[in-house]
């Protein structure tokens, strides 16, 4: 009897281009495991409801290869051991993570296999760079972007890996949990049905998506990215933060229109680089997850009361100002919200109402489906100041110009707002229909008036910064 080898899945939902995977099926045969862990069990409800799908896809996928996915729930270490006791795996293989309670996971299973005298092996595949790979010319790492990019734009990457051609099955298979006993989307209650049809589950949708933008998009990326009413971005950030596609795949896909001459590629290159700085940062300064990460910020008297009427406003997408509440709304709809959206409405909650970007952190951990622990906190905080920006303070949007610049036929607002108009589109009817009950808001409600004036709040904003005391 050949023993077994075990592949760990994560964040590396899909076949291809996954060198954990085929390190695994090069030992032999294959147990491959998902594991409700400790890690997921931090999960906010969107990020975990749809975990759960994915997870099902990767479960169809390999069944389609003659595998099977099997599924434990438990404390990481715990589970390993008792898979190794039970199928008498030699050997474990999975790709890395780079989040702090990820790596103290890692860590200590690494730990506990050496000890045991097994083989086990992380492998790169979340990421193009590993972080501790890119320096600056001194040997540090890169606190400002522009710098990293000019390192890294020019770098000799590897060709995408194909999918084994071959996952060869155990002699036996231990017992696997069922999915949907660990239901994993009860916290999106009534709002689950109203964001699935709007989610493009597994590999293969996301290769679809990506050869679609290549196609029809790359080209004008330029600047339809910045039209929240466009089709005009690849919207493969929920696949790419559960792996369902790598980033190596994006980027040749990228290289590939450059070289074609699609004028847009060049920028969609940068914004996977993007996601690299942010994941450079939170492994060279993982504080930047929990705390600020220009410490003297510590000092700043943000607003720390979530329930604080604003913040509720704010949240519930009604705070008058329409630009802030349209992105709201379109995140509780589809799980995801447009990019120009994102920095307007953590623009608006951390300066507009000086409010902690913890809290609204916070928030998006719970509500996005493409929910990324790196990417996530380097945008909270590179919208309130206390990040990586050069130019912190200076930045305040006035949301209401920048609805006037970004949406000056209000296509965008038109869409998720329903309240004042005749015949309110369907999608911002279904922002009723997704948003908890207990809110007890409807169409037939009046539109509200602006909890504070855009420029009264831009001003109040720029005064306080001005006088924040370091």
């Amino acid at each position: 009897m050949t023993a077994p080898t075990l592949m760990w899945f994560r964040r590396d939902l899909r076949l291809s281009d996954n060198n954990a995977l085929l390190a695994a099926c090069a030992e032999g045969p294959v147990i491959p495991v998902f594991i409700q862990d400790e890690v997921v069990a931090t999960l906010g409800a969107a990020p975990a409801w749809r975990l759960g799908l994915g997870v099902g896809k990767l479960a169809e996928a390999l069944d389609a290869q003659g595998s099977k996915l099997i599924l434990r729930s438990g404390n990481a270490l715990d589970v390993i051991k008792e898979l190794v006791a039970e199928t008498g795996a030699k050997s474990i293989h999975w790709s890395r993570a780079y989040d702090p309670d990820s790596q103290a996971r890692d860590t200590a299973v690494k730990a506990w296999t050496k000890e045991a005298g097994l083989a086990a092996e992380s492998h790169k595949g979340h990421l193009l760079f590993e972080p501790w790979t890119v320096a600056t010319k001194t040997g540090g790492f890169y606190k400002v972007y522009t710098p990293m990019w000019k390192a890294v734009r020019g770098a000799e990457l590897p060709e995408t890996a194909p999918a084994p051609a071959k996952i060869s099955a155990p002699e036996s298979w231990p017992q696997s949990d069922n999915l949907a006993d660990w239901n994993l989307g009860a916290g999106m209650r009534r709002g689950g049905a109203i964001v699935r049809p709007y989610v493009r589950l597994g590999e293969d949708a996301a290769r679809d998506r990506l050869d679609y933008f290549c196609d029809a998009l790359i080209g004008g990326y330029d600047t339809a990215r910045d039209d929240p009413s466009a089709d005009g971005t690849s919207n493969l950030s929920e696949n790419l933060a559960l792996g369902e596609i790598s980033p190596l795949t994006c980027w040749w896909a990228g290289m590939r229109a450059m070289q074609e001459g699609k004028p847009g590629a060049e920028t969609f290159l940068k914004e996977i680089v993007w996601r690299e700085f942010a994941y450079h940062l939170l492994h060279h300064t993982p504080h930047i997850a929990i705390g600020n990460w220009r410490e003297e910020w510590d000092a700043f008297p943000w607003n720390e009361d979530e329930n604080h009427p604003n913040v509720v406003a704010w949240k519930q997408g009604r705070t008058g100002i329409r630009f802030v509440d349209a992105s709201m709304r379109e995140m509780y709809v589809t799980g995801r919200m447009h990019n120009r959206g994102r920095m307007i409405v953590a623009s608006y909650l951390c300066k507009h109402l000086l409010s902690h970007w913890k809290i609204g952190k916070a928030w998006f951990d719970d509500c996005l489906i493409d929910w990324d622990p790196a990417s996530n906190a380097m945008g909270w905080q590179w919208s309130a100041g206390s990040g990586p920006d050069a130019t912190p303070y200076f930045r305040v949007f006035n949301p209401v110009t920048q609805r006037e610049k970004f949406d000056p036929k209000r296509h965008y607002v038109t869409r998720w707002i329903a309240e004042g108009h005749r015949n309110p589109t369907p999608t911002s009817l279904s922002y009723f229909d997704a948003v908890p009950k207990s809110w007890g808001l409807s169409a037939e409600d009046a539109y509200p008036a602006p909890i504070i004036d855009a420029a009264q709040g831009r001003k109040r904003a720029l005064d306080a910064y001005e006088n924040r005391g370091f």
